[in-house]
């Protein structure tokens, strides 16, 4: 493991913080698929006993972000194109929906979320572009006034997290992405419920496409 964790302040309780971390390392590549996982590495970088990182780490394994490794230990789960492709099938049909209900509400959606994901796409902190691409969808969640697909997403974002890591390295599609981002803000404001739908279908295919090209690269690659 080559990942460097940042140390976590000395408390009796942070199995969440310990998680997330490992969380965000998975998502923006710092810790890359098949990369390999121990308790005491992890436990020495953050600066605290194991037994958090043990509950952490089992964690990742029910969400099925961390597998067991040949032999013994664990291993960052590998990204395939059949996972993404199943992952994408559902985003996008959750996607569609929330984005026709919030245009039937006619709900604007903040335009800071915009500005954000254009200002993170300049940079080059990946987490800060997954984070402002997560709210920018979540919100389209929340407009659209049913709790129940904000909750169902939620489950599908933990690895999409991770996939879009791995395409966000490139940054030839960062400005695509939120002009698409914008378009589909403007239909749901204007109510246009066909367009909001179409829009966000197109948005969902083409990421799905991109994130499997550049998977299938970079497994070409290794």
């Amino acid at each position: 493991m080559t990942s460097t964790l940042k140390r976590i302040q000395s408390r009796t309780d942070y199995v969440d913080e310990v998680y997330k971390a490992l969380l965000d390392a998975i998502s923006d590549g710092s810790l890359a698929p098949g990369a390999r996982l121990t308790q005491e590495e992890i436990a020495e970088q953050m600066n605290i006993s194991r037994s958090p990182v043990l509950q952490a780490l089992r964690l990742l394994k029910k969400d099925g972000l961390v597998q067991d490794a040949p032999g013994r230990g664990l291993l960052v789960t590998p990204l395939t194109t059949d996972s993404i492709r199943n992952l994408y099938l559902i985003r996008g049909a959750l996607d569609n929906l929330a984005a026709k209900m919030a245009a039937a509400r006619k709900i604007p959606l903040d335009p800071a979320l915009i500005k954000r994901g254009r200002k993170a796409s300049q940079g080059k902190n990946i987490k800060e572009m997954i984070d402002a691409d997560v709210a920018f969808h979540t919100a389209i969640y929340e407009a659209s006034g049913n709790p129940l697909i904000a909750q169902s997403a939620q489950v599908y974002w933990v690895h999409l997290r991770r996939a879009m890591g791995a395409v966000l390295q490139s940054s030839a599609q960062r400005d695509a992405i939120w002009d698409q981002h914008e378009e589909i803000a403007n239909a749901i404001a204007a109510g246009d419920i066909e367009a909001a739908g179409a829009l966000t279908d197109v948005h969902t295919t083409q990421a799905r496409e991109n994130l499997i090209d550049r998977l299938g690269h970079l497994l070409s690659q290794g």
